[in-house]
């Protein structure tokens, strides 16, 4: 039985020179996962992290699931080294890979959960004939590329839609979403589909009080608006 809920904070809005203890703290403030953001130049129009980063958050001892984002074409020659560095999901977007059954079985055949990204304006229907093979579908909220943006309302449809394919497949996949998610809009969101919330910015980028646990405040209320909705 899954989790109702996972919080996910995305590191893309972290402070990179303390990467290590901004995760610690997030965690420790009741995150459930760390979302994982790969940008290439090239699939997107920015550059981030790579394998190396996520070994090294292995080594500096985090044991929560690390949920990798591929914004990158082609996906398949570096999906190994996620493997290898510590990855639980690994996810990519469809228009990225020439063959996107065959990358999903890759993912898992290299141990890893696997799911598809659909961007603003991807369709759904290529989750059609994969279904039995993904355990999360990312839909995102803003086109990829860039941290700090603002929700794009028309995914709260697409967010019942893919709820709907979800519930009649029978089958345990986590319904993600990501983009322009804060404690004002996580419940709607909630109430949409989603039951993994990837924010960035909104958690990395609270005010930051001289105070380890500087994130429990956030995320306590994405919890508690979270808790109000469902008693709803």
């Amino acid at each position: 039985m899954m989790q109702t809920n996972f919080i996910a904070p995305s590191i893309l809005a972290a402070d990179f020179a303390r990467l290590g203890e901004e995760v610690d703290h997030a965690l420790a403030a009741g995150a459930d996962m760390v979302h994982f953001d790969v940008m290439d130049n090239h699939y997107v129009p920015n550059l981030t992290i790579g394998p190396l980063v996520c070994d090294a958050l292995r080594q500096h001892g985090v044991t929560a699931p690390i949920d990798v984002h591929l914004m990158i074409e082609p996906v398949d020659r570096i999906i190994p080294d996620f493997v290898a560095a510590g990855a639980s999901y690994i996810t990519f977007h469809p228009e990225a890979s020439q063959h996107v059954d065959r990358t999903l079985q890759l993912i898992r055949n290299e141990g890893c959960k696997a799911g598809l990204v659909l961007n603003p304006a991807t369709p759904l229907g290529y989750l059609d004939h994969v279904m039995d093979k993904l355990d999360m579908i990312l839909l995102m909220s803003v086109n990829p590329g860039f941290g700090g943006q603002s929700f794009i309302p028309s995914t709260l449809n697409k967010l019942r839609a893919a709820r709907e394919l979800i519930d009649a497949s029978g089958l345990e996949i986590r319904l993600e979403v990501d983009g322009g998610v804060n404690v004002d809009n996580i419940s709607e969101i909630h109430s949409a589909g989603a039951d993994t919330f990837v924010a960035g910015s909104a958690i990395f980028g609270a005010a930051k009080p001289d105070d380890p646990h500087h994130y429990d405040t956030v995320i306590g209320k994405m919890r508690a608006a979270l808790a109000t909705e469902s008693d709803d």
